[in-house]
């Protein structure tokens, strides 16, 4: 089965979600929340880098409580975020 591409939209979404949960683990290690969250620390590192943008909702829903982030906050602030302009999606 081959995979539908991630339009420009979902792959800036990706990175806003990474940067919203590198913000909230704050001063904690990665391998810390990671082992909380019963993810690998590597999981992590490409969720919050935007390497993995559309990670499983069973993963994000442990990320959000370990940090102590609502689902509600997390999908409303990442509906809010809009494509790239075109020429940065290029880049």
């Amino acid at each position: 089965m081959v995979r539908t591409p991630l339009t420009p939209l979902e792959r800036e979404r990706g990175r806003f979600l990474g940067a919203l949960l590198r913000q909230a683990r704050g001063e904690r290690s990665m391998a810390e929340v990671a082992a909380a969250a019963g993810i690998s620390a590597e999981t992590l590192r490409k969720i919050e880098t935007g390497r993995a943008p559309t990670p499983a909702f069973f993963t994000i829903a442990t990320l959000a409580a370990t940090l102590g982030l609502g689902m509600d906050e997390i999908a409303t602030r990442c509906a809010a975020v809009t494509a790239p302009p075109e020429d940065s999606a290029a880049a």
